[in-house]
């Protein structure tokens, strides 16, 4: 697929080896971002050119995935981009919580 017309996923998680095993699945297929904290993805999104996903770690420092979700859910640039949780916390209530935030789906 040539690269113009690849979809970008952003991969968020504070744990590199998370993002290298998610890198090694997607990037024959897609223009791969990544970002290491909420903030750093935060940047990205809001960026001239946003991602067309974003996969977001749940249990981060400083800002966990929720808020960076609650912040990109709250602006126009970026409420429109599907959220996946990517997350080992597997109680309903968790999941529920991110639903109402707006994330798409939650993978464990």
């Amino acid at each position: 697929m040539h690269k113009s017309t690849q979809k970008t996923i952003l991969i968020v998680d504070d744990t590199p080896e998370n993002i290298d095993v998610l890198r090694g699945i997607l990037e024959a297929h897609y223009i791969i971002k990544a970002a290491t904290s909420g903030r750093l993805a935060l940047k990205i999104a809001f960026s001239p050119k946003p991602p067309d996903l974003i996969l977001l770690d749940v249990m981060m420092p400083e800002m966990d995935g929720y808020e960076v979700c609650r912040q990109l859910k709250s602006e126009e640039l970026t409420r429109n981009i599907p959220v996946i949780f990517a997350t080992a916390k597997s109680d309903v209530t968790d999941e529920a919580f991110g639903f109402s935030l707006g994330a798409r789906q939650a993978s464990q």
